[in-house]
């Protein structure tokens, strides 16, 4: 890859195939699932799930993943960096997520645990519940950072979820460190507020010293800083990085250039599935935000998408997102 092949975007993060599945309040109370949380579980649990599903849909995912979707349906250039074993689940992640435009040469996997997958439980009230088997995607490594690729990325994007794993957050490390080089944008989600929990220290230390756009949902910042909303966008303000906090059906609140702007949300005709509104929201972001547009533009480009992926069941889109972002 040389310098006069770009890529807008690439992501690394876990590469997991979402099995879907529309299920009543009474299934998860009788498999013991907490309702819109996201349980990690063994193999023999998550084949037991999957044996007593009514229907459901295979698709690949994972949220960093989902995001390279996103940004490749808007038109932008993208790659991703995650990993599978060499088996059925494998290769249905890497036709899939090729199938779409995303360029994905991570190496499988040919030892260790299979293919990851997530079984997503949608309930009535467009609520997901997702459990999680990690599989062979914990297994990321320093070996599998493409140092050509992140060299040649105007901005790449990391998952939180992928610091549990040890060897992982060392490849995000040397990820952080050649986009640094390069003078490329570092760009990280939280992902979740269990997740930040069990790292806050690590990534408070990580965001300090290596992430020039931060991704969270009000409930994660105000995890990460231990305090309330304000109070944390402060904390955000002194670190002086570019900030994106998501608020639901409030819209989104960014940092940039040393103030906040507020964006409103583009509200679908009716909810049908949250999965994947966060990640659909990031790919408007950043695909804006690697043709430099401004604060408002991105975050309504994060609105759009985000909007569509919660009108329909699934975390990929079905309608035609350049058309949607036309007239911002």
């Amino acid at each position: 890859m040389t310098k006069n092949n770009i890529i807008d975007v690439t992501t690394i993060g876990n590469a997991i195939v979402d099995i879907i599945s529309q299920c009543s309040d009474s299934f998860l109370s009788e498999q013991n699932i907490v309702k819109s949380s996201m349980n990690l579980i063994d193999e023999e649990r998550s084949k037991s799930l999957y044996d007593n599903l009514d229907k459901s849909q295979i698709i690949s995912g994972g949220s960093a993943a989902n995001t390279s979707v996103g940004i490749a349906a808007l038109g932008s250039n993208t790659a991703f960096i995650g990993k599978v074993k060499n088996d059925k689940l494998g290769q249905t992640f890497k036709d899939d997520i090729e199938k779409v435009g995303v360029s994905f040469k991570t190496p499988f996997s040919n030892f260790g645990p299979r293919t990851a997958s997530s079984i997503i439980l949608v309930t009535p009230d467009a609520e997901r519940s997702m459990n999680t088997y990690l599989g062979a995607c914990v297994n990321l490594d320093t070996n599998d950072v493409d140092e050509s690729l992140i060299k040649n990325s105007k901005i790449v994007y990391l998952e939180g979820y992928l610091f549990d794993p040890p060897k992982a957050k060392e490849a995000f490390i040397k990820t952080a460190k050649i986009a640094k080089q390069e003078q490329n944008l570092v760009a990280m989600t939280l992902s979740d507020s269990f997740c930040v929990e069990r790292h806050r220290s690590d990534f408070i230390s990580f965001i300090e010293n290596h992430v020039d756009i931060l991704f969270s949902n009000d409930e994660e910042i105000k995890s990460l800083f231990q305090c309330d909303l304000e109070e944390a966008k402060s904390s955000i303000q002194n670190i002086g990085i570019e900030m994106i906090i998501t608020l639901g059906p409030k819209g989104s609140s960014i940092y940039k250039e040393e103030r906040w702007t507020n964006v409103g949300p583009i509200k679908p005709e009716r909810v049908m599935d949250t999965t994947g509104a966060g990640d659909l929201y990031a790919s408007g972001y950043l695909h804006g935000r690697s043709l430099n547009l401004n604060a408002e533009k991105c975050g309504m480009m994060g609105s759009v998408a985000a909007s569509e992926i919660i009108s329909h069941i699934g975390a990929r889109p079905i309608e035609n997102l350049k058309e949607l972002i036309q007239n911002i």
